[in-house]
């Protein structure tokens, strides 16, 4: 494998080393919040905030890599009982189905997050611009369009 082909594969699995980060980080603050507010008595206040910003992260740059690989949960008995030919156009119209759906989620999570960016909103305690905790949507739903597609294609190719 050239450099450059082990470049974008790293540049292209960048989604599920951010998701393994806001997991980890995820797991890490809530461990220790539970052991702050039951054991110590003393609640850290900035949990909630951190938690959401790193569930976010996590749920859309993970869903991203999920994509890529066609590992979203799914029962295809049916779809597999059916000859090759059918198979792949289900399969294609599954994906055209989630590109309009994630191409929606695009377009009103952008306006979300504009409207977060104009009002310069940010958390209570952390003091977090909101834009930058549901920026996430917009590009995470552009890199699951993305890996949409690469999947299809990395498909087609094994069919072929």
């Amino acid at each position: 494998m050239s450099t450059t082909k082990k470049l974008l594969r790293h540049a292209i699995n960048i989604d599920w080393m951010v998701a393994g980060i806001a997991f980890i980080i995820l797991v890490i603050i809530t461990f220790v919040g539970v052991i702050m507010r039951y054991f110590v008595h003393a609640p850290l206040i900035w949990l909630e905030e951190a938690q959401l910003l790193c569930f976010l992260w996590m749920a859309v740059m993970g869903g991203s890599a999920v994509f890529r690989h066609g590992s979203h949960i799914c029962i295809d008995v049916l779809v597999d009982s059916l000859p090759p030919a059918i198979q792949r156009a289900i399969i294609w119209l599954v994906a055209l189905v989630n590109v309009v759906v994630l191409a929606y989620l695009f377009q009103k999570g952008l306006a979300y997050s504009m409207q977060m960016l104009q009002s310069s909103r940010i958390t209570n305690i952390l003091g977090i611009p909101y834009a930058i905790i549901y920026g996430i949507l917009p590009v995470g739903c552009i890199l699951m369009i993305i890996s949409q597609f690469v999947y299809l294609f990395e498909k087609r190719e094994g069919d072929a």
